[in-house]
């Protein structure tokens, strides 16, 4: 059996040391259309999006590596049948820092039975000398390892509100965002490789979650946050369905005070569901 639960859950925490120069934040920008926006494109008074923390310690700086799949203890699932099915990050600083080292610890919250699919929950505490950065919970949807007879989770986070949204944002993809993308350390296949996208179900080589996940918190920084990262401490959702690189991200948006409820879409199709955001007042 890929997925022995009792190993998985009682496996004690993997602890590595991560690091990151400015290189791998002004990529990570750069594969998100930060362009020629300077605020994120150089590095001088460089700004960091909240959402880079999930790439810290896996990019250029990380040198030159083949994909891998999970290697956690009593984990065993190719790559190709393993989707990204959701993320939450908090921060716990004002600000990232655009360059340092610190100490990650991962460890098996959750295995999860969906029927046809396990959904593993791994949660990383993230600290340096000055205490903690961020954390941070990543859900992985592993196709066909369901069925064990284990606890299914709760229900997903909140739901929007009723009524329409108070905000909409309109975010184009590129042809060459994947690709791009791929750059900051997850060389998934899936995400560049016609063969493998259509062994997996297809029809072209799919946006990595986390890119939509990057391109939604930058789109809200920039357009309720005054341009101030430092303002998001919290970005959650649940990855509902793919997004193929050159089409449009729609961000539907429901402010309540420093509390934004939100749903992605592309076209007719859901891409994030039951997410938000936690903000603080601006000025902070």
């Amino acid at each position: 059996m890929p997925i022995d639960v009792d190993k998985a859950l009682n496996a004690p925490p993997r602890t590595q040391q991560i690091a990151w120069t400015t290189r791998d934040v002004l990529l990570y920008h750069l594969s998100l259309g930060s362009g020629t926006d300077l605020r994120y494109s150089y590095e001088r008074d460089l700004e960091v999006l909240p959402t880079f923390a999930l790439v810290a310690g896996q990019g250029i700086s990380a040198g030159d590596r083949p994909a891998e799949g999970l290697t956690l203890p009593g984990v065993d699932v190719e790559l190709t049948r393993l989707l990204h099915a959701g993320q939450v990050v908090t921060l716990h600083r004002d600000r990232l820092p655009s360059s340092g080292s610190a100490e990650r610890t991962t460890r098996i919250a959750e295995v999860q039975d969906k029927g046809k699919a396990a959904v593993i929950v791994l949660a990383h505490e993230v600290a340096d000398a000055d205490g903690p950065l961020w954390t941070s919970k990543m859900s992985v949807w592993a196709r066909g390892e369901g069925g064990f007879g284990g606890d299914p989770g709760v229900a997903a986070g909140p739901k929007p509100p009723e009524g329409d949204p108070t905000h909409v944002l309109d975010v184009a993809t590129t042809l060459e965002q994947a690709l791009l993308y791929r750059l900051n350390g997850d060389r998934n296949p899936l995400h560049a490789d016609p063969e493998v996208a259509a062994k997996a179900g297809f029809a072209a080589p799919i946006l990595h979650g986390l890119a939509s996940y990057g391109l939604v918190a930058k789109a809200v920084v920039d357009h309720l946050l005054d341009g101030q990262p430092a303002r998001l401490r919290e970005l959650g959702a649940r990855f509902a369905g793919p997004v193929i690189p050159g089409e449009t991200l729609r961000i539907s948006v429901w402010q309540q005070e420093n509390e934004l409820s939100l749903k992605v879409t592309c076209g007719d199709a859901a891409v994030f569901t039951d997410a938000w955001a936690r903000t603080t007042p601006g000025g902070a």
